[in-house]
């Protein structure tokens, strides 16, 4: 039994582990095909996207072609390394793009949304709009 458990527990994720984008792309598959309505259905979010703020970088990103660092810094009223840290799981999630240029001295970043990212908040939001109609028994 003990051996089980020791099994089971190196199979699990250390915490802080960071997932490769084939991972995420596993999970995004496995998530697919799980049920969208009912209850069940608030366990199936996009943990990567229901965070607070990515949610609301792919969100900015979703109404807007591009936006720069500071422009999303300003809108989502962060700091630069919540920033940073956010916006870079959604990159390696492939969920933004990420380019940095020099606007004469000054150095610049810029994100977009991918359709993989387009493709991922629609779902989450088709989600979100299921928990709600189950919440208010419809």
């Amino acid at each position: 039994m003990a051996r089980q458990n020791a099994l089971a527990k190196e199979k699990q994720p250390k915490a802080g582990a960071q997932s490769s984008p084939q991972d995420l792309g596993a999970q995004q598959r496995r998530s697919a095909s799980r049920p969208t309505e009912g209850p069940a259905a608030a366990a199936e979010l996009d943990r990567l996207i229901h965070e607070r703020i990515r949610l609301a970088i792919v969100s900015a990103l979703a109404v807007n072609e591009s936006l720069t660092f500071n422009d999303l810094k300003q809108l989502l009223n962060t700091t630069d390394g919540n920033l940073s840290v956010h916006a870079r799981k959604l990159e390696d999630a492939q969920y933004v793009v990420c380019k940095k240029f020099f606007d004469g001295r000054t150095p610049k970043t810029e994100y977009k949304l991918t359709a993989a990212g387009r493709k991922a908040l629609e779902r989450y939001l088709g989600h979100m709009e299921s928990v709600i109609r189950a919440a208010r028994g419809g």
